[in-house]
Parts: structure tokens; sequence; C-alpha cells
């Protein structure tokens, strides 16, 4: 059965309004797998860029993790993340996300 992606208000009053409608975007097992992969490596590429002292991981980090999520909606949720519309909740989305995962909250 495919995933009908839910439908977004023109604005969310909160991140806790938003949330509810972060999770419903991302229901494919496989896009949040992506997510959480793409999150991880995004923090590996921070911590290189710490150790390192080169800002160019910074970059490689988010191109890295914007890049399995985007593959995740494209090509398994088939829909447009939500962060091409709400971009600060979405980040802070993709971390409480990664959170519950790494927690057990959400099966990864």
């Amino acid at each position: 059965m495919a995933h009908v992606p839910s439908q977004a208000p023109a604005r969310f009053d909160s991140f806790a309004a938003f949330y509810p409608f972060y999770l419903s975007e991302h229901a494919n097992r496989t896009c949040r797998r992506l997510h959480f992969v793409g999150s991880t490596g995004g923090l590996a590429c921070l911590a290189i860029a710490i150790l390192t002292r080169n800002p160019w991981w910074i970059l490689a980090g988010l191109v890295w993790g914007y890049a399995l999520a985007w593959v995740g909606h494209f090509a398994f949720e088939h829909n447009r993340p939500a962060s091409f519309k709400q971009p600060l909740y979405s980040f802070l989305g993709d971390w409480k996300m990664w959170w519950q995962m790494v927690t057990g909250r959400i099966p990864l």
C-alpha cells in the first residue's frame, strides 16, 4: 500500500505542532533509515571538521545528510522533503527523529 503524504498547513505555530506532521512524512522505513545514515554521517563530518580544523567537512556533512534524506523522500516516501517549506523545523525534526531512533522510540 502506497503512503499518501499528509497535507501540511501553510504555517505551524510551534515545533510541537509541526513534529507529528514531520513524522507522517517519514512513514517509510527506508526513508527513515536513509535519514539516520545521513544524519550520522553528518555528525561524523562535523567531528572531522573539528579535529582537522577544516571547515570543508561541514559542507561535506550537509551534502551527505541532505542527499540521502532527499533520496529517501523522492525514491521511497514519494513526497517532497519538508525542508523545502519548513527548513528550521525540518532540521530540528531530523535530529529529534534521529535521537528517537537511537533510543528505540522509533523503529530503525
